[in-house]
C-alpha cells in the first residue's frame, strides 16, 4: 500500500510557474505507475499527466502538453509536476495518484491510491 502527500501548490500569475511534489510511503512505490489529476469547482476530476514505473514513458492531457512536465525519483519516492506558462484555466485542486501496476493509465478508476490534493490558483 502507498500513502501520498502533495505539496507545492499556491498562487501564481498567468505565465508563471509552480512545481508540485508528491511524497510516497511504502516499499512498492518503484513498481507503481503514477499520475497527476486535477479538479476545478463544478467539474469532474481530469487526467493531467502520468508516467510508468520507471518514468521512461509519460503521457499528458492535450491542454497541458508542452507546458507541464512529470517526473519521478524512485530512490526518493517522489513524483513531481513542473508547471510552466500557467493559465487561469489551470486553477484547480491537483491530486497525486498511484496504481499498483507498472503501466501508466489516464482515467481515475485505474488509480487505487490518492493524495488529499493541493490547491493551485492562477490569476490573470
Amino acid at each position: 500500500q502507498v500513502q501520498l502527500v502533495e505539496s507545492g501548490g499556491g498562487l501564481a500569475q498567468a505565465g508563471g510557474s509552480l512545481r508540485l511534489s508528491c511524497a510516497a510511503s511504502g516499499r512498492t512505490f518503484s513498481s507503481y505507475a503514477m499520475g497527476w489529476f486535477r479538479q476545478a469547482p463544478g467539474k469532474e476530476r481530469e487526467f493531467v499527466a502520468g508516467l510508468n514505473w520507471s518514468g521512461g514513458i509519460t503521457d499528458y492531457a492535450a491542454s497541458v502538453k508542452g507546458r507541464f512536465t512529470i517526473s519521478r525519483d524512485n530512490a526518493k519516492k517522489t513524483v513531481n509536476l513542473q508547471m510552466n506558462s500557467l493559465r487561469p484555466e489551470d486553477t484547480a485542486v491537483y491530486y497525486c495518484a498511484g496504481r499498483p501496476y507498472t503501466r501508466l493509465a489516464t482515467t481515475t478508476p485505474d488509480y487505487a491510491y490518492w493524495g488529499q490534493g493541493t490547491q493551485v490558483t492562477v490569476s490573470s
